[in-house]
């Protein structure tokens, strides 16, 4: 009975542990199937939450990427349109072949648009242009009512800056993005009439192309142009101003919640009890999705600080990354140096070859000083044809001469852009921030100012910045401002020097000389405000205004020729030659009465534009003299290949020759060149009748200086040139 009492109760104590094993393991089980459901299921809502936050950001993304396709489109037009070039091309007559090669051609292959419409006050269109060649297509059907509406809205603004509009429309072709604005100046120097504004279209077309690189760009997969929604995914709608849909914009969704999950499911189904695993899986997945978030923010945020066409920091990120440099150069007690560099002869560039060339050459430019600058420099392009570098330096470091003069020896070679080649300078300006007590924006104003110093200074060259120099620049702001009234009020006389026969002692000739009496009463001198007119396009007024009361004033002076000081900066203007002949013919007078001087420094930087310019000139009658020769490197290949009508050797020559043998000797050489190549000479700076008579000797036929007359106005010349009875009779 104890034997069977005992089984009894071993059996009842099995089955119980079993009974506990079972109930544990059963409980167990439920708790980690409630916790596995529990799991997957906030799995599956992180999961769907994860798409909802990532289809959203795609969708903010794909607004984004219209935003800035209308935005480029609108600062791509601004920048054709609003522009003095462009208003001298466009009114009146227009020139078709510069508006071809500037607007037309830029269709080909460009970036920033593939279609072009120039249309005149009427609504007619007067260039057409796809893809680099000529369409027959008007721009009131191409752009619809669309079209229609801009071009009202257009001439509505006259114009007032800022008058620009970008919509997407509807063309033939397919959607596009369009930008319309009113061609007019950006300065004073042109003008166009408000009430018969003409308006350039600019379209680009939204291609599979150019679909694919937006989604490139901005990180979207699958980005599709349709005509209609897909029938299952996200979408955004393509609509004109009306309203009116022309497509929508279709994307494959990441899904990177789905993805994690699908990654994290196996792993839980295999291993219900290892929640802890599941845990670490669950953290390690939101770990890389934020990682990838994270980069994704990282891209956009150095997009946002990366100029577009160079690939360098723009002024944004120069901006950001000066401040950290304060804050480092304060805790270390070093100093923040910033170099500010702006091309010398950039604008000729553009003007000569066109901007496309223009953006090749700052793309090498970009590229060559990213090779000099080192690695713990900054390097930004803050402009059109402006450089920014900023670095740390060692209290009085060399770093900041070597870095220079790297960059002065780089800009000494010619930069080769496919077949054509240019020659551009830099001007820098160097600012110092002491232990970093100056901030970022100060600091490159600062280094700003020094540049422009550097610039007036003769280009070419750097200059450390002074306190001074704010006050100079100032002065010379308040100057600018008044000789640009002076000019614009025509109050700039004009005085003459006469031009002697060597042999005769008679007046054969004079120079017509600019005189400014700032405020009517203080004299400037030319020195001073000729190259202030020249640096801020004042020029571009002021030397045909010269040039025509010089015509006008000769053409009572039978017999009697005129000689009229050019600026290089007058050289560049492509229109200069046609304007002065037609100043000349408006005044009646022969052109070959005519002689412009011009230096040969401008001979040196732009040999090939100078010679078209000249031969155009020469061949409308007008003389072409050399001036101031032997004052700089003059070169026998520049007589060559020129060919002047006249030498004038400078007065540093005339003196020289009086005092040395050697300078006598330099003098008679001079001169025997010149009349090598049949061309007459005449020489400045004659003070003593000695003079006159050791030029004679040399051969030179001309002379010019104080010993036969200072500059005087236009009733002296009048009076010496008189006869003797006329004189006397105006005596009595």
């Amino acid at each position: 009975m104890m034997l069977r009492l005992a089984r009894h109760l071993s059996g009842m104590i099995g089955a119980r542990r079993l009974a506990v094993v079972l109930g544990v393991l059963a409980s167990f089980a439920i708790v980690v199937s409630l916790a596995t459901v529990l799991v997957m299921m906030a799995l599956g809502f992180l999961a769907n939450r994860a798409n909802e936050l990532d289809a959203e950001r795609t969708r903010q993304t794909v607004f984004g990427a219209l935003s800035s396709m209308r935005s480029s489109i609108v600062t791509t037009v601004r920048d054709y349109a609003v522009w003095d070039d462009a208003v001298t091309a466009v009114y009146g007559t227009p020139d078709m072949p510069w508006l071809i090669a500037n607007m037309g051609l830029a269709t080909e292959g460009g970036p920033l648009f593939d279609t072009v419409f120039l249309v005149d006050e009427t609504g007619k269109t007067m260039l057409a242009y796809r893809n680099g060649a000529p369409v027959e297509a008007d721009a009131r059907s191409y752009g619809g009512a669309v079209f229609l509406e801009m071009h009202r809205k257009i001439l509505r603004a006259g114009l007032e800056p800022g008058a620009e509009l970008g919509v997407f429309l509807q063309t033939p072709d397919g959607p596009a993005v369009g930008a319309a604005s009113a061609i007019r100046p950006v300065s004073s120097a042109v003008e166009a009439p408000a009430e018969a504004l003409r308006t350039l279209f600019i379209i680009r077309h939204l291609t599979p192309a150019r679909i694919s690189r937006i989604a490139d760009n901005f990180l979207i997969s699958g980005l599709l142009l349709a005509e209609s929604a897909p029938s299952n995914g996200p979408a955004v709608p393509l609509a004109d101003p009306d309203g009116k849909t022309l497509g929508f914009l279709s994307w494959t969704p990441d899904a990177p919640g789905n993805q994690s999950y699908a990654q994290v499911r196996p792993l839980v189904l295999l291993a219900l009890a290892g929640v802890v695993v599941f845990f670490a899986l669950l953290v390690l997945t939101g770990a890389a999705f934020a990682i990838r978030l994270k980069a994704d923010e990282n891209t956009a945020r150095i997009q946002a600080l990366t100029d577009r066409l160079s690939g360098l920091r723009n002024r944004t990120g120069l901006y950001l990354g000066l401040d950290e440099l304060t804050a480092r150069a304060r805790t270390e007690e070093r100093d923040v140096v910033m170099l500010y560099l702006d091309l010398d002869g950039f604008k000729d560039v553009n003007d000569f070859y066109g901007h496309a060339v223009g953006d090749r050459l700052i793309r090498g430019v970009s590229a060559g000083l990213s090779r000099l600058v080192p690695a713990k420099a900054m390097l930004a392009r803050i402009g059109g044809d402006e450089f920014a570098i900023a670095f740390i330096d060692r209290l009085d470091g060399p770093e900041a001469e070597h870095l220079t003069r790297s960059i002065l020896d780089f800009f000494s070679e010619p930069f080769s852009i496919g077949e054509r080649v240019a020659v551009v300078g830099a001007s820098i300006g160097i600012a110092v921030s002491r232990k970093g007590a100056v901030g970022g924006e100060e600091l490159l104003r600062r280094a700003d100012v020094a540049m422009y110093r550097a610039k007036h200074a003769g280009r070419g060259r750097a200059m450390y910045y002074e306190t001074l120099m704010d006050d100079d620049r100032d002065e010379r702001r308040e100057m600018e401002e008044a000789l640009r009234a002076a000019v614009a009020r025509g109050e700039i006389d004009v005085v003459f020097q006469p031009i002697v026969g060597a042999r005769s002692r008679t007046i054969c000739g004079v120079e017509a000389l600019a005189r400014w009496s700032r405020g009517g009463t203080k004299p400037v001198p030319p020195d001073v405000f000729i190259p202030l007119a020249e640096a801020t396009g004042i020029i571009d007024t002021l030397g045909p205004l010269v040039l025509k009361r010089a015509c006008a004033a000769v053409r009572n002076w039978p017999g009697i020729d005129i000689s009229i000081n050019v600026s290089p900066a007058q050289f560049r203007n492509p229109y200069f030659p046609d304007q002065a002949l037609g100043i000349i013919a408006e005044a009646g007078i022969a052109p070959s009465r005519v002689t412009l001087e011009i230096t040969e420094g401008y001979f040196i930087q732009n040999p090939g534009r100078a010679k078209l310019v000249m031969d155009r000139l020469k061949a409308g009658g007008v003389r072409i003299a050399l001036d101031d020769f032997g004052a700089g490197f003059s070169s026998i290949g520049y007589l060559i290949r020129f060919g002047f009508d006249r030498m004038k050797i400078d007065r540093s020559l005339t003196i020289a020759g009086e005092q040395s043998p050697k300078g006598g000797a330099m003098l008679q050489a001079t001169v025997a060149l010149a009349a090598s190549f049949d061309m007459p000479v005449t020489a400045e700076g004659v003070e003593t009748a000695e003079q006159a008579a050791f030029l004679h000797l040399c051969g030179c036929d001309q002379l010019q200086g104080y010993f036969f007359g200072k500059p005087m106005s236009e009733r002296a010349i009048s009076d010496l040139l008189a006869p003797p009875a006329d004189v006397e009779a105006a005596a009595g």
